[in-house]
């Protein structure tokens, strides 16, 4: 079923809506879990959270044109409040490096200045984005968005994991430079 059809069971408030959200992405949504969480139990009950909150969150959100990338942002932050909320040391651990790691080229939202309007800050990530190569550009979104590992990535992209740490570094410090070009103060 389509992406606007299924918005539009949600809309209808028609309770099939959950079930054909669940054949057409569960298995992503669940994957997407499972990598910050790291337990099939719990990436489960993250991808059955997701479905509730999407059902409180449709209306007055209608995301016809983005309705996976609207789960995936609700079950990647029901994911990582799981995690907070249960201080999985280890894992909890592993968000911080991510955390330092990208700290040094994203604007602090506690600085006065740096405070933003979402959106324009998305147009500034996704015009940074566009720059890379396909293959840069997936190393960082499986990284930083899907919280993969080092290890992991070498794996699916075949390189050495200090290829890896490499590229990384210099798309962060790209992204650095980029941010401060589009204006905003790190």
């Amino acid at each position: 079923m389509e992406d606007g059809k299924i918005v539009e069971l949600y809309l209808r408030r028609d309770e099939t809506a959950i079930g054909q959200t669940a054949d057409k992405y569960g298995s992503r949504l669940r994957a997407l879990a499972y990598g910050i969480v790291r337990d099939n139990q719990t990436a489960e009950e993250c991808e059955n959270d997701t479905y509730l909150k999407a059902w409180d969150s449709i209306p007055p959100h209608e995301p016809r044109d983005y309705f996976y990338a609207f789960l995936a942002r609700i079950a990647r932050h029901i994911s990582l409040n799981f995690c907070r909320d249960r201080s999985r040391l280890k894992r909890s651990a592993f968000l911080c490096e991510l955390t330092a790691e990208m700290e040094e080229c994203i604007p602090s939202p506690d600085d006065a200045q740096c405070r933003m309007d979402e959106l324009a800050f998305g147009e500034a990530l996704n015009g940074f984005l566009r720059t890379l190569s396909e293959e840069k550009r997936n190393l960082f979104v499986r990284r930083y968005w899907y919280l993969d590992s080092i290890s992991d990535l070498s794996k699916r992209f075949s390189l050495s994991e200090s290829n890896v740490k490499t590229t990384l570094y210099r798309c962060r410090n790209r992204l650095r430079k980029h941010l401060e070009k589009e204006g905003y103060t790190l």
